[in-house]
């Protein structure tokens, strides 16, 4: 018998023994017109549907830095957030003041860095960035985080163009008003902030070339280059950017037994997530470590050993 189901029937024997009183938890998730909000409703969903004595709801937040913290100090069961900025927490590097206390239950998704212009716009290059009013995401937000990272190793700092904290939808706003010249949403290929934008206003993203992406990943291992089809967003050439996996982040002493219940019950219902959210078809048990750097879960990592067959 595997050492998560032995955990799973430990668990089931105490929901029987013990009084029947419902634990509330939340999830932390992002912006309402990104991924991780539906996302992480689903999966509140799932396991307060089929773990006994479980409520969770899905929390909007500013997303990873704040769900990093968050998690570390026990204010959320679990939050979704950007695999640079655990990485970030994990060796207590900005914007965390020292280590995070969390571990990995799955990786989700591959989340795309997209700087967005107007169509028309004189901005072809990062590079062109410089001088240019930018919204480079909300502070405690992966976005922020990734994006002025990124920015910083391709030799572009703060100073070097009018930077702008805004969320998903007060960027697409502000870029669709003409208030800033771009802005940046790292979130999923498709993400529905830059879907809406789209179908109202031509615009293009950026591509990044192989030069900057090899800078990129040598400054932040957690990025590698992805092309983008044409027409993922209306209008919308091809174009190649950096992306990092995004993943459910827990204390590294979440009860063993509960996480082995979540893994069990996210990964049984993992097809209807899928048919409501598009990006967990990368959500599988072969892709629960991708995040290297951050350690699984102990349950985490028994479950894919067994699952695998190791």
């Amino acid at each position: 018998m595997s050492l998560w189901l032995k955990r799973a029937l430990f668990a089931a024997s105490l929901a029987i023994a013990l009084p029947a009183t419902a634990a509330n938890y939340t999830i932390g998730t992002g912006s309402q017109s990104g991924t991780y909000y539906p996302l992480g409703g689903m999966l509140a969903q799932t396991w307060s549907q089929n773990i006994d004595g479980f409520n969770m709801r899905a929390e909007v937040t500013a997303a990873s830095v704040e769900n990093i913290i968050k998690v570390a100090s026990g204010q959320q069961l679990v939050g979704i957030a950007m695999g640079d900025s655990v990485l970030a927490a994990a060796k207590g590097e900005a914007p965390f003041k020292q280590p995070m206390d969390i571990s990995v239950l799955f990786a989700l998704y591959p989340n795309v860095v997209q700087f967005m212009v107007p169509a028309d716009s004189d901005i072809h290059s990062v590079s062109d960035l410089k001088g240019k009013k930018v919204s480079v995401g909300a502070p405690g937000s992966g976005t922020r985080v990734g994006s002025t990272n990124i920015l910083k190793a391709l030799g572009i700092n703060e100073g070097d163009f009018k930077a702008q904290s805004l969320n998903y939808t007060a960027t697409t706003e502000a870029l669709s008003n003409g208030q800033i010249d771009a802005g940046v949403i790292i979130g999923s290929a498709g993400v529905g902030a830059i879907t809406e934008l789209a179908l109202t206003r031509n615009i293009r993203i950026l591509s990044f070339s192989e030069d900057d992406l090899n800078k990129i990943n040598a400054a932040l291992p957690a990025y590698s280059g992805m092309e983008i089809p044409a027409d993922t967003y209306n209008k919308v050439p091809a174009f190649t950017a950096p992306v990092v996996w995004n993943v459910l982040v827990v204390k590294k002493d979440l009860d063993p037994a509960l996480a082995s219940q979540m893994l069990e019950t996210a990964f049984d219902d993992m097809g209807k997530i899928q048919k409501v959210i598009s990006d967990a078809k990368n959500t599988t048990v072969e892709n629960m470590d991708r995040l290297q750097g951050v350690p699984l879960h102990e349950s985490a990592q028994a479950f894919m050993n067994e699952k695998k067959g190791n």
